[in-house]
């Protein structure tokens, strides 16, 4: 089975053959945005693959077309919700600043627990 890390997390999971990343990261809980739902209409999933770039489906028009819309877009940015897995492989998926970000807004919940437990940390204990 292949397996697919999300950086700078470290976290990992394992999936089947034909698993896009952003549905790798929903399944591992790494904070990858998605906005759109995962349908391409938007660059919210845009990770940079940085191991394993050749064993996903290629990009296809429209993926660029959305990717144009990202920040920082690099030689190896792909959109997670487009990058299927094609075979048994290891993935290294390091999550964009706008990726993370836009997982945040997606979930208010846990940034706000994020910001408390980051307060918490900073306070002196009594």
């Amino acid at each position: 089975m292949p397996k697919v890390r999300f950086e700078p997390d470290g976290i990992e999971i394992e999936v089947p053959v034909g698993t896009t990343i952003l549905e790798a990261s929903n399944k591992a809980h790494a904070q990858v945005g998605s906005a759109c739902g995962g349908v391409c209409g938007c660059s919210t999933c845009h990770v940079y693959v940085k191991q394993g770039l050749a064993d996903l489906s290629p990009a296809e028009d429209r993926e660029e077309d959305i990717m144009d819309k990202a920040f920082d877009v690099r030689a190896t940015s792909r959109l997670g919700c487009q990058s299927k897995i094609l075979r048994d492989t290891s993935i290294v998926a390091e999550i964009s600043r706008e990726s993370r970000q836009a997982f945040l807004d997606e979930h208010p919940e846990l940034r706000a627990a994020m910001k408390q437990a980051a307060r918490d940390a900073r306070e002196p204990k009594r």
